[in-house]
């Protein structure tokens, strides 16, 4: 049989032209399509290689002869080529979200048990800063251990804090896609870690104002601002800044201000309202406050909460090294320096766990009684009062 040419295959005319080797063109006019005569088990077969003159005759014979080799291995072609489209087919139906796409998924599947859903503290942002501009388009099946290396090898040692929560989050990315049936590996981020090494980190405390300097900066914050009034809450109730700059006077019933959960630091899971007993100094500023229509004590001139920086930026103004935050640090060593109160009693004023998940489950008391006098002491010392007795005492003997 002689093998065709492309000038005879485009002169013939209508019919069946065949080249050898079980490859034959069925031609209709100007048209045609190739096919793969095959015998497998006894069974005659044809297979269909694609149109002419769209598919030439080189590459009919490249087809004819990839079968060929399927065919001399024993298999069916056309069985073959057959489950190679369903492959291909529940590939493309295959849940494999692109990195970027895989971080909002995870997130409104986990967000109900973080802080405003993640927002509060900025869940996204060391995957937004460093991971998603290189990785975000990228599938997620497709992306090995080396890739997170090779992005976060720069943050790995000088940004170790945002590396950890980086590394953390994508370990949960991972996890979570592979619950939701992406082929992704669950410990991709865990060996990119063991690539990365040990990672030394040691944390920087707030710059914490010394407590024997606390009355002098109290007396400093005396204008009549919102800033100076938010920092002296602040330093009075040793509640944190998320707490304090969203107070309201609606929060507070007598003597007491519940700062509800949702400006408590902690898990959804693991964090409740918590009571603060309020001084003398708290409630003479809660007094003050309801002469403003406002509901919220520590409006800025936009009416929402103030913000840290603004805190912070009065500070300095002030020559004020210490930090928001560091003002329970400066209670905290009060305590310990002058034994003004118990361990536990301290850490609860502070808001924190002080013992283990069993004992907290029949230990339910916030210990309100026994902290107020304590805050009271606090409150005489950071205004100056329990010195002014002091003093009286001393010139009445």
């Amino acid at each position: 049989m002689r093998k065709l040419t492309a000038i005879a295959v485009k002169n013939a005319p209508a019919g069946k032209l065949f080249d050898g080797g079980g490859l034959a063109l069925v031609k209709k006019g100007a048209t045609g399509k190739w096919v793969f005569r095959y015998s497998h088990i006894g069974r005659r077969r044809e297979m269909g290689l694609g149109p002419w003159p769209i598919v030439t005759l080189a590459a009919a014979r490249k087809r004819r002869d990839e079968w060929a080799a399927v065919l001399a291995d024993g298999r069916d072609p056309l069985s073959e080529r057959d489950a190679r489209r369903a492959a291909e087919k529940a590939a493309a139906a295959r849940f494999d979200p692109k990195l970027s796409d895989a971080v909002t998924r995870t997130l409104g599947r986990i967000g109900h048990k973080l802080r405003d859903g993640g927002g509060r503290g900025r869940w996204t942002s060391p995957l937004d800063t460093h991971v998603l501009p290189r990785l975000g388009r990228r599938p997620i099946s497709i992306i090995a251990a080396s890739d997170l290396v090779d992005v976060l090898r720069p943050i790995w040692t000088n940004k170790p804090s945002v590396a950890t929560k980086a590394i953390n989050r994508l370990r949960i990315i991972f996890r979570e896609m592979r619950a939701e049936g992406a082929l992704c590996d669950p410990a991709t981020a865990d060996t990119a870690k063991d690539m990365l090494g040990p990672l030394i980190y040691v944390a920087k405390p707030t710059p914490a104002t010394p407590w024997q300097e606390i009355p002098a900066l109290f007396r400093a914050l005396s204008e009549p601002n919102v800033s100076d009034d938010c920092l002296r809450w602040m330093i009075l109730t040793v509640v944190r800044l998320n707490g304090c700059s969203g107070a309201r006077l609606s929060e507070i019933d007598g003597t007491v201000w519940t700062v509800p959960q949702d400006r408590m630091k902690g898990g959804v899971d693991h964090v409740t309202d918590f009571r603060v007993p309020l001084s003398r100094p708290c409630l003479d500023m809660v007094q003050e406050a309801g002469r403003f229509p406002s509901d919220l004590m520590f409006a800025s001139s936009t009416g929402r909460a103030i913000s840290s920086a603004a805190l912070e930026k009065r500070l300095r103004t002030l020559g004020e090294d210490g930090r928001p935050h560091g003002f329970r640090t400066s209670f905290r060593t009060w305590v310990q320096d002058t034994n003004a109160c118990d361990y536990e009693v301290s850490e609860t004023i502070m808001a924190h766990k002080v013992d283990q998940k069993v004992q907290r489950s029949y230990a339910r008391s916030d210990l309100l009684e026994r902290r107020t006098p304590v805050m009271q002491a606090w409150a005489d010392f950071v205004t100056g009062a329990a010195a002014m007795r002091a003093d009286i005492v001393d010139r009445s003997r």
